[in-house]
């Protein structure tokens, strides 16, 4: 079966992930990637994320993710997401905190293009919040969110927690209605036991069945799912490594949709994250 083929029919998720860097000027106490700004980057150059989105796009892919690590420490990105929008749609992570008045500038010409950006805000406590992330985290992303939507651009929300109660997600959802966000574009998510998470015994333990299968490339390879190429203790995990082939594109994709085939019928990804 092709790529294409199998997207058009659901078995393979559409959209092809990439960790563009590891590094990131905050130290999340549930990082997956022990992500910070003196860790190794890591990085996919702008030529290899764009020709990997070109591949994805020629093999029926829909989508792209780009993600880290801080995305907009790579001082290009912002050309680089207009780059690739012109040939996919794309999402990207980012925590939020780098938004100057500069930066939005130069995001602003994402407000006309197939472009979102996901931030992380777990909690509608500042304190909260900043406990897991960094200290004036909750400041700098509550300003920067109706800046960019102000501008055009397309956000998400993200909310990683262990546990949230009803009041707690009703004034997240108060706060991201007011910015004009809508509640389809707010993503609640548990922290996953990998990387930094697992060093503090946070979150919940996942084995590859309660991963999605996105296809997910690295500086070091291709991986299950975003959220398989983690690092504990400055190592990567490699449990979730499809293959240390990343292009052409064909390889690792027709290798996970052979694992996907071979699954037993009705395993699927039991977590809802994203």
């Amino acid at each position: 079966m092709s790529i294409g083929a199998a997207v058009k029919e659901g078995r393979l998720p559409g959209r092809v992930w990439m960790y563009s860097n590891y590094h990131c000027n905050l130290a999340c106490t549930y990082c997956l990637t022990e992500s910070a700004p003196a860790v190794a980057r890591r990085e996919l150059s702008r030529t290899v994320m764009i020709e990997i989105g070109r591949q994805a796009r020629e093999l029926g892919f829909t989508d792209l993710g780009v993600t880290g690590g801080e995305t907009f420490l790579m001082l290009a990105m912002p050309e680089l997401l207009a780059e690739l929008a012109t040939i996919l749609p794309v999402v990207a992570l980012t925590n939020g905190t780098l938004f100057s008045r500069r930066l939005l500038a130069r995001v602003e010409p994402l407000a006309s293009l197939p472009v979102a950006l996901q931030i992380s805000l777990d909690h509608p406590d500042p304190e909260t919040n900043d406990a897991m992330r960094a200290p004036h985290n909750f400041r700098k992303v509550v300003t920067a969110i109706p800046e960019l939507v102000q501008r055009g651009i397309t956000v998400r929300i993200a909310t990683t927690a262990e546990s949230i109660d009803e009041t707690e997600l009703e004034r997240l959802c108060t706060l991201h209605r007011e910015w004009g966000v809508p509640d389809c574009d707010h993503i609640i998510r548990p922290i996953v036991r990998r990387g930094r998470a697992a060093t503090h015994g946070l979150g919940v333990p996942v084995d590859q069945p309660d991963l999605p299968a996105e296809l997910t490339i690295t500086a070091e390879g291709a991986f299950w799912s975003p959220f398989a190429p983690t690092v504990r203790d400055g190592r990567l995990d490699t449990d979730l490594l499809i293959t240390r082939t990343t292009r052409p594109l064909s390889v690792p994709a027709q290798t996970l949709l052979r694992l996907i085939q071979a699954r037993p019928p009705g395993e699927d990804s039991t977590l809802n994250i994203r």
